[in-house]
């Protein structure tokens, strides 16, 4: 064999047990997926071994073309039928009701999973800043907090999310980020990180306002400290991630592009950018939580005997493990950025 059999397009979910030896299949012709049987004998490939310390849920690959064996690394979704669609006009699709109930800001779905519309939530307001808590704890999250902030006609207050990591996304207007004394020039759809213990201040240019989402990890509360602080880390000079063309990634007919992640510093919180075309994405689910602002178009998300009518400026919230499926309904697709906790790989699907 000069190539591995394809045993699977999706990964396998298992449970490691700490301390245990395993052997991932290599060669995708063991019936005991993902683990080794002995079928590989003659055919140049071997096992790999595998033990974790500790208990651990992982997705291990059953494409056998992953380039983090054993892992999966999204790798599927770029081979012949790895990024299926689904019919959403078929008869059992058309059967799913579509949710027009609201709790205030918020269409619940199935799981704990929302589609929330800003300009129906309830909005504070502190000096030049408005803002709106849009995902936390109460409304099921379990890693992740999500405020929108907006400002005009000045500076905000400072503000912090404490010891938290903190990614940024503005998505409208132009100004400044000031975090912890050191300032940054942002524009729309530029992703922002922030360190834990650092405090940060925005400021508008012009007219417009500066609208941008924050998202914290773990979940917390906004803090009001009395002044800025001086402790910007100078050991992570970049925070500012712009949008490239150069660096889009592709998922079958979609593609995302990496904004803020490990390799300016963020440990646990991955931000990206990406282009639904007009389609229905089959049912699939993710072990990361994530949060979907909608940029542009409109669609639907679909979850297990429900759905519900995005358009842009919506937020939906996706727990863990949720099954879903997002559909663009626009001639031109839909628009979005996500933001995986705690996840380093948005294409990861099972």
């Amino acid at each position: 064999m000069t190539a591995p059999v394809v045993a699977r397009l999706k990964p396998c979910l298992v449970t490691l047990k700490g301390g245990r030896t395993y052997f991932w299949c290599r060669c995708g012709r063991s019936a005991n997926q993902p683990f080794c049987d002995g079928s590989h004998q003659g055919t140049g490939f071997e096992p790999l071994q595998v033990a974790l310390r500790e208990d651990e849920e992982v997705l291990l690959c059953g494409c056998k073309h992953t380039g983090g064996a054993p892992f999966c690394d999204g790798t599927h979704t770029n081979l012949p039928g790895g990024s299926p669609l689904d019919d959403p006009r078929s008869a059992e699709n058309l059967r799913i009701p579509r949710v027009t109930h609201r709790e205030g800001p918020r269409a619940r779905l199935n799981g704990g999973c929302y589609v929330v519309s800003p300009a129906l939530a309830e909005w504070q307001r502190r000096g030049a800043l408005r803002y709106s808590c849009l995902v936390n704890g109460e409304l099921g999250a379990l890693y992740q907090t999500q405020v929108l902030l907006e400002v005009s006609g000045g500076a905000s207050p400072v503000l912090s999310f404490g010891k938290r990591e903190v990614i940024l996304f503005v998505a409208d207007g132009t100004g400044t980020v000031d975090i912890s004394g050191r300032e940054f020039t942002v524009a729309a759809t530029d992703g922002v990180y922030v360190r834990p213990g650092e405090a940060l201040q925005l400021a508008a240019r012009g007219a417009a306002a500066l609208r941008v989402f924050a998202l914290a990890c773990p979940l917390g509360e906004l803090e009001w400290p009395a002044g800025m602080p001086a402790n910007f880390d100078h050991g992570f000079p970049q925070r500012v991630v712009s949008v490239d063309a150069a660096q889009r990634i592709a998922t079958g007919p979609r593609y995302f592009q990496i904004l803020v992640d490990k390799r300016i510093g963020s440990r646990v919180i991955t931000q990206f950018i990406g282009h639904i075309p007009r389609s229905k994405a089959a049912p699939h689910r993710h072990l990361y939580e994530e949060a979907i602002i909608v940029l542009s178009g409109e669609g639907c998300m679909w979850t297990e005997d429900r759905k519900a009518h995005v358009a842009a400026g919506d937020v939906i919230f996706l727990p863990r493990k949720q099954l879903h499926s997002l559909e663009a309904t626009s001639a031109g697709g839909m628009d979005v950025v996500g933001v995986i906790c705690p996840g380093d790989n948005p294409s990861i699907t099972y």
